[in-house]
């Protein structure tokens, strides 16, 4: 893995479904790939991983170190529906809970970066309250994710808020 000079990655969702890591890591190193990006999206199968157990947990970490396929980052994008800008406390505080427990998971299976999706709200109404909430909400996250010494990344989108990197927001959130 370290001795390719780029090493290639697929995302899981490109591989057959199912939850058995281990199959899956072993199909990506006979594919010729050296990492699998994780996806929590905002189904309640791919966000009951962040409830896994600690046995869930290690057979992760068992199946990398049994394949030398890494996973080494995670597509959060559970947001869409528990929006970090949302309107709804509840809906909001939710949202921050599934970055508590990412960022948990991240750091109990080796996981560097989270990559999370630049919506303030997506099935709602945008405007000047969501994007506040949604800077408040990044910040927050930033502050657990640095203790825990886990990344997060924001992914660019075809959406104002969030459409290029030479946005403002990293000035706001540090």
């Amino acid at each position: 893995m370290l001795s390719k000079q780029i090493p290639l990655g697929i995302y899981e969702k490109a591989l057959p479904a199912g939850e058995c890591w281990l199959a899956r890591l072993r199909l990506a190193k006979t594919l010729g790939f050296d990492f699998v990006e994780m996806s929590v999206d905002e189904t309640d199968a791919r966000l009951a991983r962040l409830d896994w157990s600690r046995e869930q947990r290690l057979a992760l970490v068992n199946a990398v170190a049994e394949t030398g396929v890494r996973v080494p980052s995670m597509c959060l994008s559970a947001h869409r529906r528990f929006p970090l800008g949302s309107e709804d406390d509840a809906v909001r505080a939710q949202g921050l809970e599934i970055m508590r427990k990412a960022i948990q998971f991240a750091q109990d299976v080796g996981i560097r970066v989270i990559q999370l999706a630049g919506y303030d709200v997506y099935y709602q109404q945008a405007n000047d309250e969501t994007r506040r909430r949604f800077r408040d909400g990044l910040k927050e996250s930033v502050d657990m994710a640095s203790r825990a010494q886990v990344t997060l990344a924001m992914e660019i989108m075809d959406y104002p808020l969030m459409n290029s990197i030479s946005k403002h927001w990293v000035t706001l959130i540090i």
